[in-house]
């Protein structure tokens, strides 16, 4: 009995040393390739050689990290080197011409761009009681008065590119080509009501009811 226990004794503690052996070999192979891995895991993504906002500086003698552009400096597509187009004036005057030639095209889309932007508070007709102003904002005056009629068409692209009175501006959502258009929608608009048999072109006024 007890060569037997002997025995068994000693299996048990071979087993024990080779199972300690293997998993001493598995841990120690694992923290290996956790040292490998972590040695990959370089920071120069997150640690970039940069400027936060406001941060100052020890570069330069002014201590801004946020420098002013060059002199002369222009965003691109931000030249607005087009008085006329941009601003709608010449010479510092209001334009009494439009920057391009006004086709169907151009009052198609003026039309389009009217009716989203300009018509909830000039209404579809240019008289002024939109929607909006029929429930209580202030309402614009008619494009159909003389002295709008006469007005110059650049005073209406400043208007729309600046605003005017309870009028906000729509620079950011009109692009200056269609501020045009919407320009040239509106003298349309005026002309036809004030309009005669002789505006009419022969060759059109048979379709007239």
């Amino acid at each position: 009995m007890r060569t037997n226990a002997t025995t068994i004794d000693a299996e048990t503690a071979e087993r024990a040393e080779k199972g300690f052996s293997a998993g001493s070999a598995c841990s120690a192979l694992y923290v290996v390739l956790v040292i490998l891995a972590g040695a990959g895991c370089r920071q120069d993504m997150h640690d970039q050689p940069k400027y936060t906002p406001l941060r100052g500086s020890t570069f330069f003698t002014d201590a801004r990290s946020a420098r002013s552009p060059v002199e002369g400096t222009v965003a691109r597509g931000l030249l607005r080197d087009d008085e006329l187009l941009y601003s709608g004036k010449v010479n510092g005057v209001d334009a009494a011409v439009f920057p391009f030639r006004v086709d169907a095209q151009v009052m198609a889309r003026g039309q389009e761009r009217f009716n989203i932007y300009c018509a909830p508070c000039h209404s579809r007709t240019g008289e002024g009681d939109g929607m909006v102003v029929q429930r209580g904002y202030r309402r614009p005056p008619s494009f159909h008065q003389d002295r709008l009629r006469e007005t110059p068409v650049g005073h209406f692209f400043d208007v729309i590119t600046n605003g005017f009175g309870a009028m906000p501006d729509y620079a950011a959502q009109i692009k200056a080509a269609d501020r045009w258009a919407i320009v040239a929608y509106i003298r349309a608009l005026q002309l036809s009501a004030h309009a005669t048999l002789a505006d009419v072109p022969p060759s059109e006024r048979t379709r007239i009811p």
